[in-house]
């Protein structure tokens, strides 16, 4: 007889080690599923989890079995019609779907349905900025800006299922009995002691007996009443996130709100910035994140009025970089801050003004940002402000810029211009 024996050690700073490795296991179709849903959800809905359907082909897992030929021997439960020698018939149909439900049948005899489970907001949103990070981020100023990691930290009396620490509640459980008990059992030893010491003794002494089985009873069936474990012995991991110091950084956030955006565009550019605030404020704490609308005059505006504003207008693109360099140059310095900036428009623009970008950016903004990132939303042929930004592409290691079509382009131009660099 074989004995297979799993001594591989259970990983640490795992909320819950068997679904960490489920989702280890599976990780590129729930990757898939998790981007779909980018598309799907609204664009302010991050407060819930998602569900994730896995193709059940993909869950099938390698088994141990018995070689053919040879003697077998088998116990099955529940068998109350059959005795050794028997020969079991086969199922009716040949194994060819002749069963007595209402569905049909697979071609080859096995089902499709998926296999579909529930991720947390957290799980969601871990899958959904991993490999991530803001480009040629340097240290120039400690302590300014957090990162966060997850770490164990002892236990709690409430938490979800699977984190429960099963040592440690039955070590609660065995001290709750103990101490519920310890008085019960002596006593229940000095009470059977006296009733050796009566039954030893001349004359016997039939009612003082009687009355010590009657005491003794009842304490058996009072320490017997105390349960093994309940719910007050339940301990849970806890786990809790700890800052790591990193560095400082501003993010500046440029949306064209002019009138040749129209719904559709706004909606996929605020998509595009929910994202990126989204990331922002999940893997590092304290970065500074400047919001401008531009038409022919650019304004820094709060969150709120970033993603709800219903201003418009014509297009002067200059205006929000002139505002930009403004506000560097007065709260920012360089030294001491990492400059980003993300800029998102349809590319329109007045013709004569996107040569005056072309030079904002090359001689006041590239050469204090770290990155500088460029979205283009248009399904029709690049403009002059596109064309103007190509010239610098191939002389800026740290000028980007992407062209995005529809809602399904916006999370893999987002995970282009924000991956790791050693992914």
């Amino acid at each position: 007889m074989a004995q297979f024996i799993d001594r591989r050690l259970n990983g640490k700073n795992k909320s819950a080690v068997n679904r960490q490795r489920f989702l280890r296991r599976h990780k590129e179709q729930i990757k898939e599923s998790v981007a779909d849903a980018v598309n799907r959800r609204s664009i302010t809905n991050t407060e819930t989890g998602e569900d994730v359907s896995i193709p059940h082909k993909d869950i099938k897992e390698p088994v141990f079995h018995q070689g053919r030929g040879g003697l077998k021997e088998r116990v099955h439960p529940g068998n109350d019609q059959f005795i050794t020698g028997d020969k079991i018939e086969r199922p009716k149909g040949g194994g060819q779907g002749g069963g007595s439900g209402d569905g049909d049948a697979s071609p080859d005899g096995e089902g499709q349905d998926d296999f579909v489970f529930q991720i947390s907001k957290d799980e969601y949103l871990d899958i959904l900025f991993e490999d991530l990070e803001l480009p040629n981020l340097e240290k120039n100023q400690i302590n300014k800006i957090t990162e966060w990691k997850t770490h164990r930290a002892g236990y709690q009396t409430a938490g979800v299922p699977a984190n429960i620490s099963i040592v440690k509640s039955l070590q609660q459980s065995l001290a709750r009995r103990t101490a519920m008990t310890a008085g019960k059992k002596r006593f229940l030893h000095e009470l059977e002691d006296e009733l050796e010491r009566i039954k030893n003794s001349e004359p016997a002494q039939l009612l003082e007996e009687k009355r010590l089985k009657a005491e003794i009873q009842e304490l058996r069936d009072k320490i017997a009443a105390v349960p093994f474990i309940d719910t007050f012995d339940l301990r849970f991991k806890n786990y809790e996130r700890r800052p790591i110091p990193s560095s400082q950084a501003v993010m500046f956030c440029l949306m064209d709100v002019s009138g040749s955006m129209d719904q559709a565009t706004k909606d996929i550019a605020k998509r595009f910035y929910v994202l990126l605030y989204l990331f922002l404020t999940r893997t590092y704490e304290n970065v500074e994140v400047v919001f401008i609308r531009h038409h022919t005059q650019a304004k820094e505006v709060d969150e709120h009025e970033f993603f709800y504003s219903q201003e418009t207008g014509g297009t002067i693109v200059s205006s929000a970089l002139k505002l930009m360099k403004e506000i560097v140059a007065d709260r920012f310095p360089t030294g001491e801050w990492n400059i980003y900036a993300a800029q998102a428009s349809d590319g329109d623009n007045w013709a004569d003004d996107s040569p005056r970008c072309r030079e904002l950016l090359t001689k006041h903004l590239l050469p204090n940002c770290q990155y500088f990132s460029y979205i283009e939303i248009t399904r029709r042929s690049h403009q002059t402000l596109w064309h103007e930004y190509e010239k610098l592409e191939g002389s800026y290691d740290n000028f980007a810029m992407k062209n995005i079509r529809s809602v399904e382009d916006i999370y893999p131009v987002f995970r282009e211009l924000f991956r790791k660099e050693t992914a």
